[in-house]
């Protein structure tokens, strides 16, 4: 059987990456030509050029794109092996999530909750905007994204979505102001109105409820964040646009009253996973729930 030197391998990976053989060598410490002699070894292992030149850049060729692949999922086991192996060495398993900023707490509680108070588990928590994250989780600094949008999945990511939880979205308001009878939507002009930001599913698929009708309620703010949204839903004298579970607490002590359930909009939230040859058996308990 041939033996394939793994130090070349790397060293072609790098190249593919950074498409540039000196940005590459920075990048490992090595020498340019260092890098140029360990590649063309490669090459002449493998019986095919990896590389053509255009001007500094160097650019894949068919037999490149396919030893990317193989490369690819070498590294990624090698990644897995490492966090599958240091977990059983410390006895505790380690689970690094990244949230996307605007989710609603009380649904990432309530989908760890299980995994807080275990003794054999440490968790890492990490808030951000999605596309940094899943940038994240794609280098193997996070095992999973929580979001309420899938990421785009393609072959060179391996993206996983799992829909892990869908939910009603509500009118809330405070007691003192709740109207004697309510119509969905007609009756929505006769009120000021707290939306999710514009960037949102829900405030999508609200705007394009309303687009057709001539119904134009006052917009009395509109707010990314969903922690923020429960606190301008306790305070407005208006009506929020929210889904119950960002304000669970103050319905059940009736900071908070429902008007009515938009039964035509809902939020999804998503786990985000990459494909893995060696799953995380947290990952399997969390995605098994849902």
């Amino acid at each position: 059987m041939p033996h394939l030197n793994y130090h070349h391998l790397r060293y072609f990976w790098a190249i593919a990456q950074e498409g540039n053989l000196t940005a590459a060598a920075r990048r490992l410490n090595v020498s340019p030509s260092a890098m140029s002699v360990q590649l063309k070894q490669l090459e002449d292992q493998l019986g095919s050029q990896l590389f053509e030149r255009l001007g500094k850049a160097l650019i894949l060729t068919e037999a490149g794109q396919l030893a990317l692949g193989y490369a690819n999922q070498v590294f990624q086991s090698g990644h897995e092996l490492l966090e599958a192996l240091s977990g059983l060495s410390s006895g505790r398993q380690l689970l690094r999530i990244g949230a996307v900023a605007t989710l609603s707490r009380n649904f990432q509680l309530g989908l760890l909750k299980p995994l807080i108070d275990r003794a054999d588990v440490e968790l890492i928590i990490q808030s951000g905007a999605l596309d940094d994250l899943l940038k994240r989780l794609d280098e193997h600094k996070l095992d999973l994204v929580l979001a309420n949008q899938p990421a785009l999945a393609d072959r060179d990511n391996g993206f996983q979505n799992t829909l892990v939880a869908e939910q009603a979205v509500s009118l809330v308001c405070n007691p003192s102001v709740r109207p004697e009878t309510f119509r969905f939507p007609d009756d929505l002009a006769r009120f000021g109105i707290v939306l999710p930001g514009r960037g949102s599913a829900i405030r999508s698929s609200f705007d394009a409820l309303l687009g057709r009708t001539d119904i134009k309620p006052t917009i009395l703010a509109e707010i990314d964040d969903m922690a923020m949204l429960r606190l301008f839903a306790r305070t407005t004298r208006g009506l929020t646009l929210v889904p119950p579970v960002v304000v669970t607490d103050e319905l059940a002590t009736g900071v908070l009253v429902e008007l009515c359930r938009v039964d035509s909009l809902r939020e999804d939230f998503y786990a985000i996973t990459r494909r893995r040859q060696f799953p995380l058996p947290l990952l399997g308990e969390i995605l098994g729930r849902a």
